[in-house]
Protein backbone atom coordinates (compact mmCIF):
# COMPACT_ATOMS: atom_id res chain seq x y z
CA UNK A 1 0.00 0.00 0.00
CA UNK A 2 1.32 3.40 -1.05
CA UNK A 3 2.62 5.87 1.66
CA UNK A 4 0.13 9.15 2.41
CA UNK A 5 2.00 12.34 1.81
CA UNK A 6 1.04 16.20 1.91
CA UNK A 7 1.86 18.46 -0.39
CA UNK A 8 1.71 21.91 0.64
CA UNK A 9 1.05 25.54 -0.61
CA UNK A 10 2.03 28.64 0.52
CA UNK A 11 -1.55 28.96 2.70
CA UNK A 12 -0.93 25.15 4.06
CA UNK A 13 2.51 26.84 5.74
CA UNK A 14 0.96 29.60 7.02
CA UNK A 15 -1.77 28.32 8.38
CA UNK A 16 0.23 26.20 10.64
CA UNK A 17 -0.68 22.71 8.15
CA UNK A 18 2.27 20.61 9.37
CA UNK A 19 1.31 16.35 9.33
CA UNK A 20 2.80 14.54 12.27
CA UNK A 21 1.97 11.43 10.94
CA UNK A 22 2.80 11.68 7.25
CA UNK A 23 5.35 13.19 4.99
CA UNK A 24 4.74 16.75 4.43
CA UNK A 25 6.73 17.89 1.20
CA UNK A 26 6.51 21.34 -0.73
CA UNK A 27 8.83 23.01 -3.70
CA UNK A 28 11.54 25.99 -3.05
CA UNK A 29 9.57 28.07 -5.04
CA UNK A 30 6.27 27.74 -2.11
CA UNK A 31 9.26 28.36 0.12
CA UNK A 32 9.72 31.70 -1.51
CA UNK A 33 6.23 32.86 -1.20
CA UNK A 34 6.30 32.66 2.67
CA UNK A 35 6.95 36.42 3.71
CA UNK A 36 5.93 37.30 6.80
CA UNK A 37 8.31 36.40 9.65
CA UNK A 38 6.19 34.15 11.87
CA UNK A 39 5.72 31.58 9.37
CA UNK A 40 9.49 32.23 8.06
CA UNK A 41 10.53 31.21 11.48
CA UNK A 42 7.93 28.07 12.14
CA UNK A 43 9.11 27.02 8.34
CA UNK A 44 12.87 27.11 9.08
CA UNK A 45 12.31 25.15 12.22
CA UNK A 46 9.95 22.73 10.28
CA UNK A 47 13.02 22.18 7.48
CA UNK A 48 15.43 21.78 10.23
CA UNK A 49 13.79 19.23 11.98
CA UNK A 50 13.02 17.33 9.40
CA UNK A 51 9.29 17.94 9.27
CA UNK A 52 8.79 19.11 5.59
CA UNK A 53 10.87 18.27 2.61
CA UNK A 54 11.75 20.17 -0.28
CA UNK A 55 11.21 18.48 -4.06
CA UNK A 56 10.70 19.25 -7.77
CA UNK A 57 8.60 17.80 -9.76
CA UNK A 58 9.44 16.04 -13.06
CA UNK A 59 9.21 17.73 -16.50
CA UNK A 60 6.56 15.00 -17.75
CA UNK A 61 4.49 15.75 -14.68
CA UNK A 62 4.87 19.61 -15.47
CA UNK A 63 3.44 18.96 -19.04
CA UNK A 64 0.66 16.92 -18.17
CA UNK A 65 -0.69 19.92 -15.82
CA UNK A 66 0.53 22.39 -18.17
CA UNK A 67 -2.12 20.73 -21.02
CA UNK A 68 -4.45 20.42 -18.23
CA UNK A 69 -4.30 23.74 -17.02
CA UNK A 70 -4.46 25.21 -20.86
CA UNK A 71 -8.01 22.65 -21.52
CA UNK A 72 -9.32 24.27 -18.70
CA UNK A 73 -8.90 28.22 -18.95
CA UNK A 74 -6.94 27.98 -15.46
CA UNK A 75 -3.85 29.03 -17.35
CA UNK A 76 -5.21 32.37 -16.99
CA UNK A 77 -4.93 32.00 -13.40
CA UNK A 78 -2.19 29.97 -11.74
CA UNK A 79 1.75 31.16 -11.36
CA UNK A 80 4.44 28.76 -12.51
CA UNK A 81 5.21 28.04 -8.58
CA UNK A 82 1.23 26.79 -8.66
CA UNK A 83 2.15 24.71 -11.58
CA UNK A 84 4.46 23.54 -10.08
CA UNK A 85 3.20 22.78 -6.77
CA UNK A 86 0.40 20.96 -8.70
CA UNK A 87 3.29 18.86 -10.93
CA UNK A 88 4.84 17.88 -7.63
CA UNK A 89 1.41 15.61 -6.98
CA UNK A 90 1.19 14.60 -9.61
CA UNK A 91 5.20 13.07 -9.94
CA UNK A 92 4.47 12.08 -6.30
CA UNK A 93 1.29 10.01 -7.50
CA UNK A 94 3.80 7.21 -9.01
CA UNK A 95 5.10 5.85 -5.20
CA UNK A 96 2.24 8.07 -2.61
CA UNK A 97 -0.69 8.89 -2.20
CA UNK A 98 -0.77 12.72 -2.15
CA UNK A 99 -2.90 15.33 -0.37
CA UNK A 100 -2.21 18.65 -1.72
CA UNK A 101 -3.09 21.41 1.11
CA UNK A 102 -4.49 24.55 -0.51
CA UNK A 103 -6.57 27.35 -0.01
CA UNK A 104 -5.94 28.43 -3.82
CA UNK A 105 -9.64 27.57 -5.77
CA UNK A 106 -7.51 27.82 -8.79
CA UNK A 107 -5.23 25.19 -7.52
CA UNK A 108 -7.82 23.26 -6.07
CA UNK A 109 -9.66 23.41 -9.51
CA UNK A 110 -6.91 21.92 -11.20
CA UNK A 111 -6.66 19.35 -8.97
CA UNK A 112 -10.55 18.15 -9.07
CA UNK A 113 -9.64 18.00 -12.68
CA UNK A 114 -6.63 15.91 -12.23
CA UNK A 115 -8.24 13.81 -9.40
CA UNK A 116 -6.03 14.94 -7.37
CA UNK A 117 -7.31 15.18 -3.62
CA UNK A 118 -6.89 18.05 -1.41
CA UNK A 119 -7.76 19.77 1.76
CA UNK A 120 -8.45 23.52 2.64
CA UNK A 121 -6.27 25.27 6.24
CA UNK A 122 -8.86 28.11 6.13
CA UNK A 123 -11.61 27.74 3.49
CA UNK A 124 -13.47 24.28 2.87
CA UNK A 125 -12.83 24.26 -0.90
CA UNK A 126 -14.45 24.29 -4.50
CA UNK A 127 -17.23 21.75 -4.66
CA UNK A 128 -17.38 22.02 -8.62
CA UNK A 129 -15.16 22.20 -11.82
CA UNK A 130 -14.82 25.67 -13.62
CA UNK A 131 -13.90 26.78 -16.45
CA UNK A 132 -12.41 29.88 -17.76
CA UNK A 133 -13.33 31.87 -20.98
CA UNK A 134 -13.13 35.68 -22.35
CA UNK A 135 -15.87 37.26 -23.45
CA UNK A 136 -16.53 40.79 -24.86
CA UNK A 137 -18.22 43.66 -22.73
CA UNK A 138 -19.81 44.84 -26.36
CA UNK A 139 -20.70 42.74 -28.24
CA UNK A 140 -20.08 39.36 -26.00
CA UNK A 141 -18.49 37.36 -28.21
CA UNK A 142 -16.32 34.84 -26.88
CA UNK A 143 -12.86 33.78 -27.16
CA UNK A 144 -10.74 31.10 -26.41
CA UNK A 145 -8.98 30.92 -22.54
CA UNK A 146 -5.59 32.24 -24.77
CA UNK A 147 -6.76 34.90 -26.42
CA UNK A 148 -3.69 37.91 -26.22
CA UNK A 149 -5.75 40.90 -27.24
CA UNK A 150 -6.98 43.11 -24.67
CA UNK A 151 -10.16 44.53 -27.05
CA UNK A 152 -12.32 42.52 -29.30
CA UNK A 153 -11.34 42.05 -32.70
CA UNK A 154 -15.00 42.60 -33.86
CA UNK A 155 -15.88 45.42 -32.17
CA UNK A 156 -13.05 47.17 -29.74
CA UNK A 157 -14.93 46.70 -26.57
CA UNK A 158 -12.42 45.49 -23.52
CA UNK A 159 -12.52 41.81 -23.53
CA UNK A 160 -12.65 40.13 -19.52
CA UNK A 161 -12.34 36.45 -18.18
CA UNK A 162 -15.16 35.02 -17.20
CA UNK A 163 -15.84 31.88 -15.01
CA UNK A 164 -17.72 28.99 -16.53
CA UNK A 165 -19.24 25.80 -14.81
CA UNK A 166 -17.99 22.13 -16.32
Amino acid sequence: MKEKVYVLDASGIIGGFISSKHKNITINGVLSEIKDLKSQISLQSALDEGKIMVKEPDNDSVNQVKSAIHNSGDILRLSEVDISLVALAVTLLKNYHPTVVTDDYSIQNILKILKIPYQGVMTEGITGIYGWIKICRGCRHQYPSGYQEEDCEICGSPVYRKRIKK
